[in-house]
């Protein structure tokens, strides 16, 4: 047959992986599902040219994808009964700038989630929440009022980080 031996191994086409970096270049794709779809592609790819070539575009889909707020709508997507707060994103993606090691990778969805999980974000920002008098009607709350909507808080954005990192098999960092 004239199939090339590429194709007779299931593997991708050039066409394919153009495809794959132009959605990422223009932003037809901007879930956390498609995204780690495209970067397991990527990381997988048959040659070092292919490689390289999704580097880029897949670096600055990830910064769109944060920097668009598409993770704080499916932060929030997840956590219905007690939205995400856009502080957590927003502190999160500062303490990635402010973190050297954070070059390690091209993920800055993946860095943000990790620092939201690992740095006691989700605690200070569901207790600076939970005092907020707009979430009692103008009011300020008891302090066992704010200390039991910190802990709705706490328990519901941490299992929405948690299910968002399940994404990843492996850390997005380069080798």
């Amino acid at each position: 047959m004239g199939s090339s031996s590429r194709s007779s191994r299931g593997g991708r086409g050039q066409a394919s992986t153009k495809q794959m970096i132009e959605s990422l270049r223009n932003h037809t794709v901007n879930t956390l599902t498609e995204l780690c779809r495209i970067e397991r592609v990527a990381v997988t790819a048959e040659s070092e040219e292919e490689m390289q070539a999704f580097q880029e575009p897949l670096a600055a889909a990830w910064d769109y994808y944060v920097n668009s707020n598409q993770l704080l709508l499916e932060l929030r997507g997840l956590t219905r009964n007690y939205p995400a707060s856009s502080s957590l994103v927003e502190e999160a993606r500062r303490l990635v700038g402010e973190d050297p090691t954070s070059s390690g990778s091209w993920n800055l969805a993946w860095l943000c989630l990790c620092k939201i999980r690992d740095t006691g974000l989700i605690l200070t920002c569901a207790q600076t929440e939970a005092h907020k008098p707009e979430m009692w009607g103008g009011r300020y709350p008891s302090l066992e009022e704010a200390e039991q909507l910190t802990r709705c808080f706490v328990y519901e954005w941490s299992q929405a980080v948690d299910k968002m990192l399940r994404h990843w098999r492996s850390a997005p960092v380069w080798y």
